[in-house]
This record gives structure tokens, C-alpha cells and sequence, in this order.
């Protein structure tokens, strides 16, 4: 399963989903991270340029771009989590602390493991 979690420098999640400056996509397999790639992607300064349908289109093709299936934040706006619902894409939101074991969490929620 492929996940996305925004992330701070410490490694925590960025409770900033829409405004995150990175993200993690990461593999889970049988309950463990496979493969974890950190990306910075600037919404935090894209953010405001432009319309918010424009933003969430340009989150909706990264989210595309890399397959996710999950993503696992803090918090986000009603718009968003539609735009996820549409997407397929499942929320695990009030995720908080370190942001390898919210995914790990996350991966159990959606497999029952």
C-alpha cells in the first residue's frame, strides 16, 4: 500500500497538510515500511497562487503521480476531503508524533492486521 504523510524536519507529521512544504510516500507491506521518499513539494508557498480548486488539482496529480492510497494527516479542510473521497484516495486524519509509525498505524486501520 502506498501512503503520504506530510513531515517536518524532526520527522514528525507536519500537521499542515495543504500548506506542507514535504511529504513522505511510503510502501507498507505486511505491516512495515518498504520504502520511504521524502519530497519536497512547496505547497506551504504554492499554497495562495491561484485559485483553491487550482491547488487542490496540482495536490490530486501528485497524489496520481505516485499512486497513493492513503494519506495519513493531522488535519484538513472539508474541500480537501472530498477531493480525496472522489479520488479513491482513504484519510486517516489526527494523525500526530512520528510520522513512520502514524503511517504504520494507518497501514493497520486499512488492512485489519
Amino acid at each position: 500500500m502506498i501512503v503520504c504523510v506530510p513531515v517536518d524536519a524532526s520527522g514528525a507529521v507536519d500537521p499542515r497538510w495543504g500548506r506542507a512544504g514535504r511529504v513522505a510516500i511510503a510502501t507498507v507491506e505486511d505491516g512495515e515500511i518498504r520504502e520511504w521518499n521524502e519530497v519536497d513539494v512547496g505547497w506551504d508557498a504554492l499554497h495562495d497562487e491561484g485559485s483553491e480548486a487550482a491547488h487542490h488539482a496540482r495536490v490530486a496529480r501528485f497524489l496520481r503521480q505516485h499512486g497513493v492510497e492513503v494519506v495519513v494527516a493531522h488535519h484538513m479542510g472539508a474541500g480537501m476531503t472530498k477531493m480525496l473521497a472522489t479520488m479513491g484516495v482513504a484519510l486517516e486524519d489526527g494523525a500526530e508524533g512520528d510520522a513512520r509509525a502514524a503511517v504504520v498505524s494507518a497501514r493497520r486501520a486499512h488492512s485489519g492486521e
